[in-house]
């Protein structure tokens, strides 16, 4: 670390009444050692810090406290302004897990179900905006199914296919097949909440991530980072954390069904949040943005590289596959159980 810098950590520790003795770069923190300690010294941009800011102390208020704490300074603030950067400060966890990996993962699905929890409410929505909401989705997944379906052609006029191309026609089914599956469960959502005049928020994490889930010295998982905090559906803090985990080679995704029966078993999604939340996971949006710069591109391609990219996000998309199909079999053995059960 340059002198510079020192100086400036230097400077905002002393602000919580801290000496320092020596500050490092950890990744996007500074870890401080101090003469009380050691602390986490983290930067954020300014635009972001009074919502941030705000969504802390609203989750405080309404009783959740798995935060990593965030210290004021010596005059109450929570957070220094420094030009266009906020920073805050924190206590420095060293982050031992108390068990093997897939423990932190249950872990954090769980504590991430009781912060929904905490902080659920119903809110209420606006016809209009659901309805072009839907609108805006199928329309532009239909007219990726078509794109696609034209690509498909445009290769099977080829004398000698490339072999992105011969790669793409194999798998083509497979990823129509999700392209249905997703309009389709888009489709039963839409319907379902035709009538609906109120939905489920919650304060979400935003930026849900192993990295953002640590453990103090007695084994508790607290949360830090949250930085992209806001009110939204549950889902939002699902998908993405999903979508990343299922970037790895096709495997019986079992471990990802433990984390969301973990997570579903303290917050339970309502039949219209799971049919959405299925129709989101399932398209193959990462496969199709791949397949359609391939096509749209003028210049000459690598075709390595083109053929590795789609086979990486065939193999997310497998992974996803198993998942969904798992949850919607659970999904339609409660129909048939409710279907089945005596009326009274």
């Amino acid at each position: 670390m340059d002198n510079e810098s020192s100086k400036k950590i230097k400077s905002l520790v002393e602000m919580y009444g801290l000496n320092l003795r020596f500050a490092e770069k950890q990744g996007k923190v500074y870890k401080a050692y101090t003469d009380k300690g050691e602390f986490a010294l983290k930067r954020m941009d300014a635009k972001q810090g009074l919502d941030f800011l705000s969504y802390i102390q609203q989750l405080y208020q309404q009783g959740y406290n798995r935060i990593v704490p965030i210290y004021p300074t010596l005059d109450g603030r929570h957070a220094i302004l420094r030009g266009n950067s906020l920073y805050y400060l924190m206590p420095w966890l060293d982050n031992k897990e108390r068990e093997a990996h897939v423990q932190k993962h249950l872990d954090l699905f769980r504590e991430l179900a009781r912060l929904h929890t905490v902080t659920v409410r119903e809110v209420p929505v606006n016809g209009e905006e659901r309805e072009e909401h839907f609108e805006r989705m199928a329309t532009r997944w239909e007219l990726e199914q078509d794109v696609l379906e034209k690509f498909i052609e445009q290769s099977e006029r080829q004398l000698y296919m490339s072999p992105f191309q011969l790669l793409l026609c194999t798998i083509y089914s497979e990823i129509s097949g999700g392209q249905r599956y997703a309009i389709n469960k888009l489709k039963e959502w839409h319907e379902s909440t035709s009538e609906e005049t109120k939905a489920r928020s919650v304060v979400i994490h935003g930026k849900l991530s192993n990295e953002h889930f640590l453990y103090d010295q007695n084994g508790l998982g607290y949360f830090t980072n949250f930085e992209r905090t806001g009110i939204a559906s549950p889902i939002h803090d699902l998908l993405p954390f999903l979508d990343r985990a299922f970037q790895t080679r096709p495997q019986a995704f079992d471990h990802g069904m433990e984390w969301l029966d973990a997570y579903f078993r303290y917050f339970p999604f309502t039949d219209e949040e799971m049919q959405l939340f299925l129709s989101y996971l399932a398209y193959p949006s990462s496969i199709f943005s791949i397949i359609e710069k391939y096509f749209s591109s003028e210049t000459t391609k690598n075709e390595i590289k083109f053929v590795q990219r789609l086979q990486k996000q065939y193999w997310r998309m497998k992974n996803t596959e198993y998942v969904v199909m798992r949850l919607e079999e659970r999904e339609q053995r409660k129909k048939n159980q409710d279907t089945s059960a005596p009326s009274e």
